[in-house]
């Protein structure tokens, strides 16, 4: 596991789905043992964009599709820890950083929620590894070991 679970960390829908579905014989156990670390240290931040996402993946893009109540019951489970309503501030400072990043809009609201969370890592396999935006560090829980390189500072 990369990164600091001691530490506020902001998660994206990929993990989640990984973790719960459990279809992916690599990605899934590393998702698995990442948020079972992450819920140890109290450290586990998410956002409603993230749950949303996350119930479309559940019920309509997996290998296997789970009903809406199932989904919904993951979903019950995620939101015991904190999770960041997006607010009108939140959607337009995400839409500055998706001109000024090179970012897509769904990105950028991630972003912004992670800052707004307090976060110090986004676990995500959606952006570059080791890159820093708006002072959070983008972790790529997936991404082989040694296979790092810094990313750029947004």
């Amino acid at each position: 596991m990369r990164g600091d679970p001691r530490v506020r960390s902001f998660v994206d829908t990929n993990v989640f789905a990984y973790a719960y579905l459990n279809d992916d014989a690599v990605r899934s156990p590393v998702a698995q043992e990442l948020l079972r670390g992450l819920m140890a240290a109290r450290s586990l931040y998410t956002s409603t964009q993230v749950l949303q996402e996350l119930f479309v993946v559940l019920t309509r893009k997996g290998r296997r599709n789970l009903t809406a109540e199932q989904a919904l019951r993951y979903l019950d489970e995620v939101a015991h820890w904190p999770v960041r309503t997006l607010d009108y501030s939140v959607i337009r400072q995400a839409g500055e950083l998706c001109q000024n990043a090179s970012l897509s809009f769904w990105d950028a609201l991630v972003v912004v929620a992670a800052v707004r969370s307090g976060s110090e890592f986004l676990y995500t396999e959606d952006l570059q590894h080791g890159q820093k935006i708006l002072g959070v560090e983008i972790v790529n829980p997936f991404r082989p070991a040694g296979n790092t390189r810094p990313g750029q500072q947004v």
